[in-house]
């Protein structure tokens, strides 16, 4: 079979994600390096954007975007599916991966800025210059980070706050390696979309970097013994999901916290996008409409509003109403353990489609 192509680096939150699912489902792969000319010649002339990860396949169609990429080759290529079978178990896998793409971003963001700030740099100039010095390199990436720099700001990582998110990202860590001690992943023997969702974050950012590295080692040998077998599959494409459709109850901490800490910042993304969208008829959607307040461990900060986490809420939305009755009936079972409320009784906006990096309203 001739290769799939994906453009993207180590230091990539997506890239780990893509990467990962193509370890696991066993498609032959090469990766190239998303180095600057990289991004020249190829990427933005290809896809219009810098962005990155970038899969080409062998027929020469081009995919981005990790929740598309992965979603458009597990139909592909069949069984084993990173999508389970069963209601609950699928509605918990996307949950669990739109918590790790859309909200884990601010401890991955937090720690890489906060607390590894010149190993990143440095990381961002190789990644461009692969052939300059360490000095050329750092002030390279120096220059070419300093938006993503920002981010960690942008997203909630003001100074009152970095406490508040250390206290969460630990106590998430203490919870998924009390779950990793008994499961090798989420949901069993083999890893679901959730898997891949989580391990974006937490190994491109918080295994990798050297200092959050240091203390994903201290605090949570099973996360890092997962983190390990993501990245190396000792048995790719094996392994069942728990019977019976049945979720371990050491996932439910987890869960609880997703809807605790996502759910209301999703609620009023909505809300302000759909107040938006009625100001603002004909408008393209920007990327982010302002800023609002969120709160985290009772400390209380501001972060952007971004309506692209919407699209990604719109799919596990979707997967919510689309389950047969039975199938719903144990997935409001869940929601009731889980606090999911708000996710349950959720007030849609206007369907979306996504945009590049943004989204836009679904034609009619």
């Amino acid at each position: 079979m001739t290769p799939y192509t994906l453009y993207g680096a180590e230091i990539s939150y997506y890239t780990g994600k893509v990467r990962a699912f193509l370890q696991w489902k066993g498609l032959p792969f090469v990766e190239i390096l998303a180095t600057g000319d990289v991004y020249r010649q190829f990427i933005v002339p290809r896809v219009g954007f810098a962005v990155i990860p970038v899969l080409t396949t062998p027929e020469g169609a081009t995919l981005q975007d990790s929740t598309d990429i992965i979603e458009a080759l597990d139909r592909r290529h069949g069984e084993p599916s990173v999508f389970p079978a069963g209601g609950v178990q699928r509605l918990a896998s996307v949950l669990l991966e739109l918590y790790g793409d859309e909200w884990l971003l601010i401890p991955a963001m937090h720690y890489r800025w906060h607390h590894n700030r010149e190993w990143a740099l440095r990381a961002f100039g190789a990644l461009n210059a692969p052939e300059a010095s360490p000095e050329e390199q750092l002030e390279l990436g120096s220059r070419r980070a300093a938006p993503f720099a920002q981010a960690a700001v942008l997203l909630g990582g003001a100074p009152h706050m970095q406490a508040a998110i250390e206290r969460s990202y630990e106590d998430l860590l203490a919870e998924l390696n009390t779950h990793f001690a008994e499961h090798p992943y989420l949901l069993g023997g083999r890893p679901s979309i959730g898997d891949f969702g989580l391990y974006g974050p937490l190994y491109a950012h918080q295994y990798r970097d050297s200092a959050s590295g240091a203390l994903m080692r201290r605090l949570a040998p099973h996360v890092v013994a997962w983190v390990e077998r993501m990245q190396q599959p000792p048995a790719p494409g094996s392994g069942d999901f728990l019977p019976c459709d049945t979720l371990p109850p050491t996932l439910l901490p987890v869960l609880r916290r997703m809807m605790r800490e996502q759910m209301p910042v999703l609620e009023d993304t909505a809300q302000r996008l759909s107040t938006w969208l009625a100001e603002h008829p004909g408008t393209p959607v920007p990327r982010t409409l302002g800023k609002h307040g969120f709160t985290l461990e009772g400390e209380h900060g501001e972060r952007i509003v971004r309506p692209y986490a919407l699209w990604m809420l719109q799919r596990v939305r979707d997967i919510y109403r689309a389950l047969k009755p039975m199938e719903r009936t144990q997935a409001d079972q869940l929601l009731d353990a889980i606090g999911g409320n708000t996710f349950r009784d959720f007030q849609d906006p206007p369907r979306l489609v996504r945009d590049g990096m943004s989204v836009a309203l679904a034609p009619a």
